[in-house]
């Protein structure tokens, strides 16, 4: 008769017949969650590791100093 390789394979045809409309929207949030999924991972595993400090570099300036030409003070 059938093996089970068979009856998966009908059973795959037949639920995409049946359920046409539905297999973008279930793809698009399979995708979805995927994603999340991904991040999630991704986040736990950077809170195992001790982040380490990072040096950003700037330039001080003191209120006394004039500031450079084409700067803007910043918007409240």
């Amino acid at each position: 008769m059938f093996g089970l390789s068979e009856l998966a394979i009908i059973l795959l045809v037949v639920i995409a017949v049946l359920c046409a409309k539905k297999l973008p929207e279930l793809a698009r949030s399979a995708g979805k969650s995927a994603r999340i999924l991904k991040a999630e991972a991704r986040a736990m595993k950077d809170e195992d590791d001790p982040a380490t400090p990072q040096v950003i570099q700037g330039e001080t300036v003191t209120p006394d100093e004039p500031k450079p030409q084409g700067t803007q003070q910043p918007r409240p």
